[in-house]
């Protein structure tokens, strides 16, 4: 069994307009928000083979389920706005000061925003596999990327998966495929069905929600940040983020960008030697 989750730590929860709100933590110290993904299953599980690692390290290391993901509870409004902004909230109600945010997927753009419109209320920004933070090719001239994308997400609000549909949808994150064990595969499953997987569709069918899609690209404005940013991408993460992530280093070499190979969009997981060896020093200001 994996040790991660063979040593699970006990849920907490916090109320958040009056919601009760799901989280997981390990260790003392500076406080380091974990936040996941968008995808159907995401939540702050993702994040459970992080957490001692980084408490080892003299971090407060904290996981949350954003409303209708995991365990914690949905409400009306299921827009990506409301999903943002419950952040600050979350931190209100465990008394967080000037936190770490770290970011997978769709979070680093939440991260970002976060950031721009409050920089004094978090001290770094660490940014894992977030493709909307990249410019798009020359040739992407119509924004495939972001249609491809959209594509998935509500093909996949299609139909209840199974178990198999999960495996599937896991491997195609992770280039260590041997990651997906079967104690993963079954909390991974269990995160993405029933009510889960209802809140899911009703989201895809929303659409945004209204606020949080910016007008300008959040990639134009990475340099308009006042706290220190740190971004890791996956050499081969879909919709080229690799081919990506080497022209925004190459248009802004004094991004702390890094691409690590034989890695996909489980950065957390795939790449999890590099994610501490850059983010542990980056965080405690060394």
């Amino acid at each position: 069994m994996d040790t991660h989750l063979a040593n699970m730590t006990a849920d907490k929860s916090v109320a958040i307009d009056g919601l009760r709100i799901r989280y997981i933590e390990e260790g003392a110290g500076h406080p380091v928000l974990l936040m996941h993904g968008a995808s159907l299953g995401s939540s702050a599980d993702v994040f459970r083979r992080n957490l001692a690692p980084l408490a080892q390290a003299g971090l407060r290391a904290i996981a949350f389920d954003f409303p209708g993901y995991g365990l914690s509870e949905v409400g009306s409004d299921l827009s990506l706005a409301y999903q943002r902004d419950m952040v600050p909230k979350f931190c209100d109600a465990l008394g967080l000061k000037k936190p770490a945010l770290f970011a997978h997927s769709r979070s680093g753009a939440i991260g970002v925003q976060l950031a721009l419109k409050e920089p004094e209320r978090y001290s770094h920004l660490v940014v894992l596999g977030t493709g909307t933070l990249l410019p798009p090719l020359p040739d992407d001239v119509e924004g495939r990327y972001a249609q491809v994308a959209h594509r998935v997400d509500r093909q996949m609000a299609e139909a209840e998966p199974s178990i198999e549909d999960t495996r599937k949808l896991m491997q195609a994150d992770l280039f260590h495929t041997e990651l997906v064990t079967p104690e993963e595969l079954a909390l991974r499953h269990s995160r993405s069905i029933g009510r889960a997987f209802a809140t899911f569709t009703a989201r895809a069918n929303a659409g945004d929600g209204g606020g949080a899609q910016p007008a300008v690209p959040l990639w134009q404005r990475m340099l308009e940040l006042k706290i220190p940013l740190l971004l890791i991408f996956g050499r081969n993460d879909r919709a080229h983020a690799g081919d990506r992530a080497e022209l925004f280093k190459k248009m802004h070499p004094e991004l702390n960008l890094h691409i690590v190979e034989n890695c996909k969009h489980m950065v957390p997981w795939d790449a999890a030697d590099a994610v501490y060896r850059l983010a542990i020093p980056f965080i405690k200001g060394r």
